[in-house]
């Protein structure tokens, strides 16, 4: 796939509710003072009776989304991802995924690629948390014209609350415009029966690159983007250890309990096969530039190519044994 230009997520997001809600007046938007940052100012500026800022108090934001939720409306709201999912988790777990009322939260800056903000700004556990809450639905878009498509599905599709993880820098745009997205299911964008790599956010492209450089030492790589972390595509993960017999997980996120620890909780059960993990290990991330903190804790193409030939190398013992 080719790149057609570097655009944050975070403004994919932002095109995305305000076109959701140019067909829908029910959906509502919530602010966190920091409106800009995370591209909710599409919203507020094209619908300003229906958007509210309400200051840095996100538990009392997702109190009101909640609200709003129960009486018919499609509360929006969005801040950076550490907030989101993690100041506020007892409000969510309480008043959103109890009640199971639909509303949207946006997880901007997530990641390692955040940079200069910080490791308190970086959020590296959010796909952990939101994915163990019943009811909630949790995407994880590759580019900002996915991340548009994602937020539209959520609003549209969806009945329950939606956890969707963007970030802030420039990244490859590429998925093609017309490319279906469908919630719970997995697009393979490369086909391969050597291995699989399964990526989810800004590593899909990482992994594209990863299975150039592979096919240039005559390895097939399939790469599948699972855009949605739950529902999980099960059918597609089963198949992908059937046919190659070798997974590599790649993740802006802490290994623990990520997207990798819910592919290998099918794994396990239903297909066991080679695999190797690639995410931030244990850690806590720092200030620095993007591309300096994605190469220093090793998530870029290389690390993932490194990867896979650690599970092509599983994969071979296990036949001989």
């Amino acid at each position: 796939m080719e790149k057609r230009d570097n655009i944050p997520t975070r403004v994919g997001f932002g095109k995305g509710v305000k076109e959701a809600a140019s067909r829908n007046e029910k959906v509502i938007g919530l602010g966190a003072d920091i409106t800009g940052s995370v591209n909710m100012n599409f919203f507020a500026d094209a619908f300003p009776d229906r958007f509210y800022s309400l200051g840095i108090a996100e538990q009392n934001i997702t109190g009101v989304a909640a609200g709003w939720a129960l009486e018919g409306f499609i509360p929006v709201m969005a801040t950076y991802g550490v907030f989101a999912a993690m100041r506020n988790t007892d409000q969510i777990r309480i008043s959103l995924c109890y009640n199971n009322v639909h509303a949207i939260i946006g997880g901007a800056h997530a990641g390692i690629s955040v940079g200069p903000d910080g490791a308190t700004h970086q959020a590296l556990e959010d796909i952990a948390i939101m994915r163990s809450l019943p009811n909630m639905t949790v995407l994880s878009p590759c580019d900002a014209t996915q991340a548009e498509q994602a937020v539209q599905a959520a609003i549209e599709e969806i009945n329950g609350p939606v956890y969707i993880r963007f970030g802030r820098e420039a990244v490859p745009d590429f998925i093609p415009k017309g490319m279906n997205f469908e919630i719970g299911k997995g697009q393979t964008l490369i086909e391969g029966n050597d291995l699989t790599i399964i990526a989810t956010g800004h590593m899909v492209w990482e992994a594209l690159q990863a299975a150039e450089l592979l096919r240039k030492e005559h390895i097939n790589a399939r790469v599948l983007n699972l855009h949605t972390i739950k529902p999980i595509d099960k059918k597609a993960i089963i198949k992908a250890s059937t046919e190659t017999g070798a997974i590599i997980t790649a993740e802006e996120h802490q290994i623990m309990g990520g997207m990798g620890s819910a592919v290998a909780e099918i794994l396990v059960s239903e297909a066991p096969c080679a695999v190797e993990f690639v995410g931030v290990k244990d850690t806590f991330g720092e200030s620095g530039q993007p591309e300096e903190l994605m190469e220093k804790y090793q998530l870029t193409a290389k690390y993932i190519v490194k990867a896979a030939y650690k599970a092509l190398e599983k994969k071979n013992n296990e036949r001989i044994n």
